[in-house]
């Protein structure tokens, strides 16, 4: 039989369930996300650390973990929440169950849960704070879950991050690019790899300086957890950035330090978005790409019409937020969502492409 846990979030709402992963208690800011699919991928992408994960899809473990699915090396949210959890996996190529997965990652979850209500929850409510635990009473809950941080105002890239700088693709490869890790997904790799890219993946505190010794042709700013607005060293590595006019590209957390570097301003959203279905238009070219996207804070408008640079590419067609941006005077630009997916709908790959041109065209005619 299983084992009880407990979800308090932390405006009081108590739902009990089964315990799945690790026996234990858990803490973080509770968030929904709305894929159909690809939840190990999900686990594994370092922009979820110290999160809780529902995931809407009622089931879920039923095709298993395999190696190929990670998105870093290991999950990095604090915990799952689910409405049916299997245990059995029909997957020929998956090696272990979720639940051997989540037992050998230390990950807490717990299943059994309406997840439709929780969601509907959210999105009225807000994100907030929650604790799983399957060893505490909810009165002993109460307590420990005041103990868990706001995601407001926390620096995180810099836990997430490589400490020591790595290659990724061809080195014969002819495009040099710089990528500081601030949570990045080995999907936005594989892409630039297959661009003819040879990637340099640096910590998340590493210099302008210091990476400009390698000599790249461009950079990217990946994406990556946490609040945008006091991440002060990775803002002032942008700046210097563009203050030397190199070809440059940022997704999610990269795109909004990437406005921060600009003089815009960030903000804490209500819930967030963060799924595979999320409809985007580009405003350049006039088309629709149904994206996917993970964060829970965004640029906010208030400061576009104040500064000429920049000009917004993308919008949200749900609710109208920023989705991209690019800098009239620099060779730089950024979306909010992610082009690599992973999972998720291709239909914002361009987006490398025009990366690769911009490098090209900008300091390697001819290769």
């Amino acid at each position: 039989m299983s084992a009880k846990a407990y979800l308090l979030l932390a405006d009081g709402l108590l739902l009990e369930g089964k315990a799945i992963g690790k026996r234990g208690t858990t803490g973080g800011e509770i968030c929904f996300n709305t894929g159909m699919t690809g939840y190990q991928e999900i686990y594994t992408d370092p922009s979820y650390y110290g999160q809780i994960i529902v995931n809407t899809t009622a089931h879920i473990g039923n095709y298993g973990t395999v190696a190929e699915e990670q998105e870093s090396a290991s999950p990095k949210i604090s915990g799952i929440v689910v409405n049916e959890f299997s245990d059995e996996f029909s997957r020929k190529t998956a090696k272990d169950s979720l639940q051997t997965y989540l037992e050998k990652n230390g990950v807490v979850g717990i299943s059994d849960l309406d997840t439709r209500m929780l969601v509907r929850y959210i999105r009225s409510k807000g994100a907030m704070n929650a604790l799983i635990s399957s060893e505490l009473t909810p009165e002993q809950m109460k307590a420990e879950i005041k103990k868990v941080p706001s995601m407001d105002g926390l620096e995180l890239s810099s836990v997430v991050s490589t400490k020591e700088a790595y290659f990724y693709g061809d080195a014969k490869a002819p495009i040099k690019i710089a990528a500081l890790d601030l949570g990045i997904k080995t999907n936005i790799l594989r892409n630039l790899a297959l661009r003819d890219c040879y990637v340099k993946v640096f910590p998340a505190k590493t210099s302008f300086a210091e990476m400009e010794k390698w000599e790249p042709h461009g950079y990217f700013i990946s994406n990556g957890p946490g609040d945008p607005s006091v991440m002060d060293y990775a803002i002032k590595t942008v700046k210097d950035i563009l203050a030397a006019d190199k070809p440059t590209f940022g997704i999610c957390l990269g795109h909004q330090l990437l406005a921060l570097a600009a003089g815009l301003t960030t903000y804490k959203m209500h819930h967030g978005h963060r799924g595979l279905n999320h409809p985007v238009k580009n405003l350049l070219s006039g088309l629709g790409e149904m994206t996917s996207q993970n964060h829970g804070f965004a640029v906010s408008e208030k400061e576009i019409e104040k500064n000429p640079d920049v000009e917004v590419t993308h919008l949200h067609l749900n609710d109208s937020t920023i989705m991209g941006i690019r800098l009239k005077s620099k060779r730089a630009f950024s979306v909010q969502y992610h082009p690599e997916a992973s999972p998720g709908p291709h239909d914002s790959q361009y987006l490398f492409d025009q990366f690769v041109t911009m490098v090209k065209e900008g300091n390697m005619v001819g290769v």
